[in-house]
């Protein structure tokens, strides 16, 4: 067995490493207002509040009339899908970016962010507009003169978000606009799970940051979040068979019980050994300098699989409850997920492939395009030729998964920020913020729905992912 080979070469890790509320003056301190509403209500607890205080959820049709549970959908799962050639793939695609000397962009591909985002539309966490020397710091510290001279290898310490400046500042579009504002930060390109390979470009001119690409998005992420591999770790990590973690949110520690992170769908990890329960797992920390501590982490096989699931009724009502228990996160933002990242996780245990963002993801497979079809068109063509569960439904910005029918209803599953309304010309949101099943036909019914927002009206295409 391969991780035989990994237990071997253990030494050579471990060697290596050793309430309403009266209002408080803006003059106050932080301090000083804490606790003055510490006092207003030390004698009301959270279960007294009067419920009628509480905002109003508003009710969403689809939500209501939709089965919300995987395992009535499940049945239309196929039962032998055609994966095979694609899950070979996985981990050629997950290790690509430790197989290349120099970054797999140019310069002026990199630089992207500043070409997009300036000073008079641009707004910053006080809500306020972002000034230009703001962006004149962030183009100073990106050190893009150093880019490509660093070359290195590496792996991430923690859940890492991807900015595309050298900053934990937002940068947001017009805050009083509909979908702008909180939580739409500009500058969170993506997250990276704990232990993912990285490449490292170049560190910023203060040395905080650092430039990298991992195997699906590149940016800025700091640079006490990584450390720098020596080639035989990387060979070793990469030869060793593979576990993919199952279930979402349980701690992992290292041998001696310390705290690492927490698991994530999508999350894959090498193998050293198992017993009967468990499988014992290669993890890595931070030493002295960034130095690479190489640490054995003990899972519980009922969090983690080290053959790649077979797409069935169970492994699909498992994984698919795992990713609907975080909430719709921009960029990932939170530790959460938008749509097109929680496709990306939720096939990985599968071992099918998917890029990070939405455009990428509908051009993987057999592609039909919507082009000059009307919407009954559109439904009679996905109807046909869609295939449960492994097929893409792709408007810009936005997609889904294809999961059957209801009712005679195409239903999808998706992770869905919310509906668009517009009332008198002005926009608004009926925000859900989480993953949910729903027809194409979302929003269709409620009050001041935007009809030209419909999903179904602005599907671009359709990929089968098998095909």
């Amino acid at each position: 067995m391969r991780y035989i080979f990994i237990v071997f070469l253990t030494a050579l890790f471990f060697g290596c490493s050793s309430n309403v509320v009266t209002p408080i003056s803006d003059t106050l301190t932080h301090e000083a207002k804490k606790d003055i509403l510490i006092k207003i209500d030390e004698n009301l607890s959270c279960e007294e509040l009067p419920k009628k205080e509480l905002p109003q959820v508003i009710e969403i049709s689809d939500l209501h009339n939709i089965p919300q549970n995987v395992a009535y959908f499940s049945k239309y799962i196929n039962a032998n899908p055609p994966f095979y050639y694609i899950q070979n793939k996985y981990a050629h695609y997950y290790f690509n970016i430790w197989n290349m000397d120099t970054p797999k962009e140019n310069l002026k591909s990199v630089k992207w962010p500043f070409f997009s985002y300036c000073a008079g539309k641009s707004y910053g966490e006080n809500l306020q507009p972002l000034e230009q020397s703001f962006f004149d710091e962030m183009q100073s510290n990106a050190n893009f003169e150093a880019y490509a001279t660093l070359n290195a290898k590496g792996l991430t310490l923690k859940e890492s978000n991807i900015r595309s400046f050298p900053t934990i500042r937002p940068l947001l579009r017009n805050p009083t606009l509909a979908g702008e504002g909180f939580p739409f930060d500009y500058l969170q390109n993506s997250t990276v799970h704990a232990n993912s390979p990285i490449f490292i470009s170049h560190y910023s001119k203060d040395k905080a940051w650092a430039y990298i690409f991992s195997s699906f998005a590149s940016g800025w992420i700091k640079a006490s979040e990584f450390v720098i591999l020596e080639k035989e770790h990387i060979d070793t990590w990469q030869k060793a068979q593979q576990v993919a973690i199952t279930k979402e949110n349980e701690p992992i520690y290292d041998i001696d019980g310390t705290f690492l992170f927490k698991s994530k769908i999508g999350m894959i990890f090498a193998l050293i050994s198992e017993d009967e329960k468990t499988y014992t797992i290669l993890s890595v920390s931070s030493y002295k300098n960034s130095k690479p501590l190489f640490l054995k982490s003990k899972i519980s096989k009922d969090i983690a699989t080290k053959e790649v699931m077979i797409l069935n009724e169970s492994n699909l009502v498992t994984v698919i409850n795992e990713v609907s228990k975080t909430n719709y996160g921009w960029g990932g933002m939170y530790e959460q997920r938008d749509c097109s990242s929680m496709l990306r996780d939720m096939f990985a245990p599968f071992g099918i492939w998917l890029p990070r963002n939405s455009s990428q993801q509908s051009k993987v497979g057999r592609v039909i395009t919507f082009k000059n079809l009307s919407d009954k068109e559109k439904i009679e063509l996905i109807k046909e030729k869609a295939v449960p569960f492994e097929t893409l439904l792709y408007k810009k910005g936005h997609i889904v998964l294809y999961v059957g029918t209801y009712n005679d209803e195409i239903i999808v599953f998706h992770n869905a920020w919310g509906i668009k309304t517009k009332k008198d010309g002005v926009e608004g949101r009926v925000v859900i913020g989480k993953p949910i099943f729903s027809t194409l036909k979302l929003g269709r019914g409620e009050e001041n729905f935007d009809e030209e927002s419909e999903l179904l009206r602005n599907l671009i295409s359709m990929n089968i992912l098998t095909q």
